[in-house]
């Protein structure tokens, strides 16, 4: 009868043992996004997993699925709203759902980094945000930054003047066509992959991208010239499925903001840094940066802006126009 009782107590001490570790982790949240694991957005969301952790005491972890591998954008939102992911990193591509998510990336629309934040954590922001729980049912929870788009040349451009019929390629986006033909360039859409090519063969004059994407594709072997022209500043949001959110506990849920605030803190450093490296590189690859009058450029721009933006949110632009 001892013996029987004491193998039962063994056998329920081994049970609760084998069992703690599954106790202690309640959730695993899975995080699919599109960038590889040296971008600060991946980094980030690591952080975001470890901080989750480490306020729930293991019991919310975060399993990252970088380079697409969880899934294509399009896809990851879908299965956010079908309960089959967690969580991604999207953008403007939730216009499809709510259409205030294209001030994400408006021309023009942000003057400054600053500017930028302003509107991302203000009444604007906030604005955009409840259209994507509303109508999307994925909920933004950091917003991190993107790098701006700047003109590459073969020649100094700091006014819309200097653009003058040049020939340069843009992505087959209809915003961006009318913008850069409203500055009086002549854009010519094309695929990514054809760029540096046609650069050096004369196609096209000219291009426009994130310092980053200047660098990877080797654009300074085929141009001399960044102008700052900083005509697309835009960010991205870390998102959670409502379902997601809604089985939370509102502890948890505020465990859930404070990583995400981590998140972007840590984000931003890494954003920073990365901005000032590219250009570095750049600089010691023969590139000369070329300050422009934003102002000028903004002004000739406006209008094309405006015609190609939904009504539902022209209002909007039109005051960050004037800002």
């Amino acid at each position: 009868m001892t013996i029987t009782w004491k193998l039962s107590a063994v056998i329920a001490t081994v049970a609760t043992l084998m069992s703690a570790p599954l106790m202690a982790q309640d959730m695993t949240l899975k995080l699919g996004h599109l960038a590889n694991e040296d971008n600060p957005w991946h980094k980030a969301a690591v952080k975001f997993g470890e901080e989750l952790s480490t306020l729930t005491e293991g019991r919310i972890a975060v399993d990252v699925f970088p380079n697409e591998s969880l899934g294509k954008e399009i896809d990851l939102i879908n299965g956010m709203q079908l309960g089959t992911v967690d969580m991604t990193i999207t953008g403007e591509s939730l216009q499809n759902w709510a259409p205030m998510a294209a001030l994400l990336a408006v021309p023009y629309a942000y003057k400054s980094l600053d500017h930028m934040d302003e509107v991302a954590s203000g009444e604007i922001g906030d604005m955009i945000k409840a259209q994507i729980i509303e109508r999307a049912q994925i909920r933004p929870i950091a917003h991190f930054a993107r790098g701006p788009r700047n003109l590459t040349s073969n020649r100094a451009i700091t006014t819309p003047d200097d653009l003058d019929g040049l020939k340069m390629r843009v992505p087959n986006v209809p915003l961006f066509v009318d913008v850069w033909k409203a500055l009086g360039a002549q854009p010519t859409p094309m695929a990514f992959s054809e760029v540096f090519t046609s650069l050096q063969n004369g196609t096209i004059g000219a291009q426009e991208n994130p310092l980053a994407l200047i660098r990877s594709a080797n654009f300074n072997e085929v141009q001399s010239h960044v102008n700052l022209t900083e005509h697309v500043r835009s960010w991205i949001y870390l998102t959670i499925a409502e379902s997601t959110w809604a089985g939370l506990s509102a502890d948890d849920q505020a465990a859930v903001m404070q990583a995400a605030a981590t998140a972007q803190a840590y984000e931003r450093e890494l954003f920073e840094a990365s901005v000032a490296d590219d250009r570095a590189y750049l600089e010691s690859k023969g590139m000369t940066f070329v300050e422009v009058d934003g102002a000028a450029f903004q002004a000739k721009a406006k209008d094309a802006v405006l015609a190609n933006v939904n009504d539902e949110i022209k209002p909007i632009v039109e005051v960050l126009f004037s800002h």
